[in-house]
């Protein structure tokens, strides 16, 4: 299913949710809405769904109007499915009934599936590692099982848009990457276009194949997983994505010299986004960083905290001025004098 949405706002009452949201969907694509908590994401979501109409704009789904400020169609009209953050699991039907009732009830469910409704809901349980459980009721399911009741359940009726909103932030660290694979699996076999909301920047990075950045209603940046992390066009992107340090300093050119530098230190910048060049601002992400021992060469600063990750050191360092935070293999403790440098001479930001 190819989506167009065009011009859409959204004002509930004197607040105004989306602003101006342009946005294309290609048939089968995995698409993850991200950003904070009241960006306007869920909002988006239940548009598609068709729980809310847009007060301005038009919704287009293979080449048919859906949505507009006068008329919408309905969620049973659309062929779409929906996983929820809280499961919305049914306690009196067990995990077969949870996948039929979507099989029998929504109206655009192909006459295939009807008529072979046992076989579809056996292969849909495999598809989800649950044909061993069909028996079992919500309350004898731990958690990622429940969670792969509500995507079989979304992909019963073979619906060409699937609609997540935040599935798995209810679950532990451990079994949230499980079900990020599961989820690639199921998008995989169905084909089925989806569009993931969540505030999780590394669910985005790693299950889609765009990725939209929204902030306060808006679109701040649309591309791919590595676009998005490696090219931010915008601060807001930068700071909440990547996670970069925006250094301050002086443009010369392609060219830039943090503040408290000599001339000489100059990073190149041939790839970083106009924004930032013409803000005096230069994005670097902590993995970028290159820390060593206090030298002549690069920028001095001093470690001000330190935590251990394992196989890395998540560092706060004090320089010029300025807290940045560095990520780096190499051990130094609290107060240590360290130069900062830029891993290679001819670094670009991508």
């Amino acid at each position: 299913m190819s989506i167009e949405l065009k011009d859409i706002s959204k004002t509930f009452g004197n607040y105004s949710a989306l602003k101006s949201i342009n946005l294309s969907i290609a048939d089968g694509e995995f698409i993850a809405i991200l950003g904070p908590s009241g960006c306007g994401k869920t909002t988006l979501l239940r548009m598609l769904a068709g729980f809310e109409h847009p007060s301005s704009g038009e919704i287009v789904m293979n080449g048919s109007i859906v949505a507009t400020s006068k008329s919408s169609i309905p969620p049973e009209k659309r062929r779409i499915g929906m996983v929820f953050q809280s499961f919305a699991l049914w306690p009196h039907m067990n995990v077969s009934e949870h996948v039929s009732f979507p099989i029998r009830n929504h109206k655009e469910t192909p006459q295939s599936i009807r008529e072979n409704e046992e076989s579809r809901i056996l292969e849909v349980l495999e598809l989800v590692g649950l044909a061993h459980l069909s028996q079992r009721m919500p309350h004898e399911l731990s958690g990622g099982q429940k969670q792969r009741v509500a995507i079989a359940r979304a992909i019963a009726s073979e619906p060409s848009l699937l609609l997540m909103d935040e599935p798995l932030s209810s679950l532990d660290a451990m079994l949230r990457m499980d079900m990020r694979r599961e989820i690639q699996s199921v998008h995989r076999q169905t084909g089925s276009a989806i569009v993931y909301v969540t505030h999780d920047q590394g669910e985005a990075l790693a299950m889609a194949d765009r990725i939209v950045v929204m902030n306060d209603g808006q679109i701040e940046q649309v591309g791919t997983p590595q676009e998005i992390y490696l090219n931010p066009q915008t601060e807001f992107v930068a700071k909440f994505v990547s996670k970069a340090n925006l250094i301050q300093g002086r443009w010369d050119h392609e060219h830039f010299i943090p503040d408290g530098a000599e001339s000489v230190l100059q990073w190149p910048g041939n790839e970083v986004a106009g924004y930032f060049k013409s803000n005096g601002l230069y994005p670097v992400r902590p993995d970028q960083f290159q820390l060593s021992p206090a030298q002549v060469n690069g920028l001095s600063g001093e470690i001000v905290n330190v935590q251990f990750q394992g196989k890395e050191f998540y560092y706060d360092v004090l320089s010029t001025g300025q807290q940045w935070e560095v990520i780096s293999p190499l051990p130094f403790k609290l107060n240590d004098k360290v130069s900062i440098n830029m891993p290679v001479p001819n670094y670009h930001y991508a």
